[in-house]
């Protein structure tokens, strides 16, 4: 089964913005993942040394989850040309390889699929309408 989840992205202020989300859907954080916390390995993709969010999802149903983070340099060189990404979880990484390469025909990779330090099997991928595809398989 594939859902389908929008993923948003913030000035700096995602972290209010989703504490306002928390309260008004009346949930909890899945997740809550910040610049400081990503391995130094993997600094050469998130520079950012601050509290700033990498990563947060609050489920605001079983089947959606809201997600977010705060812009950073990887987003500023294109990674992400606006304010938003539809966020695809797969059931197995044949899956996700199979939808990775279909909205990438006559698209732009931004972000190979890979294995992450946060335990997902994970790409991006801006399709040849200008929409923002983040592709993953939890692999834990």
């Amino acid at each position: 089964m594939i859902t389908i989840n929008p993923y948003l992205y913030f000035n700096g202020n995602c972290e209010e913005a989703f504490n306002f989300y928390k309260d008004v859907f009346e949930t909890e954080f899945k997740y809550v993942g910040r610049y400081n916390d990503v391995p130094q390995a993997d600094k050469h993709f998130f520079k950012e040394q601050n509290n700033k969010i990498m990563h947060i999802s609050l489920p605001v149903s079983n089947q959606m989850t809201l997600m977010g983070s705060d812009h950073t340099e990887l987003h500023n060189a294109g990674i992400c040309t606006n304010n938003f990404s539809l966020s695809i979880t797969t059931d197995n990484k044949e899956e996700a390889d199979k939808l990775f390469k279909k909205l990438s025909e006559g698209g732009k990779i931004k972000l190979a699929m890979n294995e992450t330090f946060w335990g997902s099997y994970y790409g991006i991928v801006n399709d040849k309408f200008g929409i923002n595809w983040k592709i993953s398989f939890e692999i834990n």
